[in-house]
């Protein structure tokens, strides 16, 4: 039997569209879990935390609607482990951070999931997916690119658990404005993307879209950015987003008027999502059909 090359190598031979795939997350909760991680980071990892208590932790935190996400320290592992956390707002203009620690894994199930239990924080989170027994791209990719990140911003860096979007390795988010990013271990320097962010800006090449909006709307914004060179984090926010026959109208704002993009939809070939899919699948793509950039009406 012939094994298949690995996932992300395919995507990136078909050069799958990387925009409009982010993950879905406006509230996410980061807790930091020191060692090897099993297939599923907070049920199958006993080494590091009780299946049972992980189970728990995160039926509370996907009641509330938010996102869980493992983290760790790259490099070599502590023998004294920590129990650091984050809770993070990615609302668009209400973007928050809030960190503290807990004495073991058991405090996880008592934090309060506003934040209040700890302090805010004016820190960005850059946390890259190493999950390597999720898939094997994020075990390679993903460490490359968290070292690379990680020897310019130690205190801001952690490798995380299964973000999705396994063919787009090495995946990654800044938060706390959910930047979600793809194949960042082919960018000349990683670390630059974190060094833009710092300045209000991002690199749409191998954005997937933020993490808080439709993926109609990060797939708008992407071909905005590509029409302006628009390189700014809060350029193009979406006003409307309609269906009609059988297209999408992604109304932003623009520079002196809205930006009006309309949208195509279309299907893959089939495909394997990651490494270990057995079946393979079509995944949704959008293409653009029209984008109009309006004036504003004179007085």
């Amino acid at each position: 039997m012939t094994r298949r090359p690995p996932c992300s190598v395919q995507s990136a031979e078909r050069g799958d569209p990387i925009y409009g795939t982010a993950s879905a997350g406006t509230l996410w909760v980061l807790l930091e879990l020191g060692g090897a991680w099993g297939h599923s980071a907070f049920l199958q990892s006993p080494s590091i935390i009780d299946p049972d208590l992980g189970l728990s932790i995160v039926r509370r935190v996907e009641k509330q609607r938010m996102r869980i996400v493992a983290i760790r320290r790259p490099g070599r592992r502590p023998q004294t482990p920590r129990w650091r956390w984050f809770i993070v707002d990615s609302t668009p203009g209400a973007e928050s951070v809030h960190a503290g620690e807990v004495d073991g894994p058991a405090g996880y199930l008592d934090l309060a999931l506003d934040g209040s239990d700890g302090a805010p924080s004016t820190e960005p989170l850059v946390a890259v997916c190493a999950h390597g027994k999720h898939d094997q791209c994020c075990a390679v990719r993903g460490r490359a690119a968290t070292a690379s990140i990680a020897s310019a911003y130690p205190e801001w860096t952690w490798e995380c658990s299964h973000l999705g979007g396994d063919r787009f390795a090495a995946t990654g988010l800044i938060l706390p404005h959910g930047l979600c990013y793809g194949r960042l271990d082919t960018a000349v320097d990683p670390a630059s993307i974190v060094e833009l962010y710092t300045q209000g800006r991002l690199v749409d090449s191998l954005l997937r879209g933020r993490t808080s909006l439709p993926h109609a709307v990060q797939a708008a914004q992407h071909f905005a950015r590509v029409e302006t060179g628009d390189d700014r984090i809060d350029s193009f926010a979406p006003i409307d987003v309609t269906h009609v026959d059988g297209r999408i109208h992604v109304r932003l704002t623009g520079h002196v008027g809205p930006v009006d993009v309309v949208l195509g939809e279309e299907f893959s070939e089939p495909l394997f999502s990651m490494c270990e899919a057995n079946v393979a699948g079509r995944v949704r793509q959008f293409t653009l059909d029209s984008i109009a950039f309006g004036q504003v009406a004179a007085t």
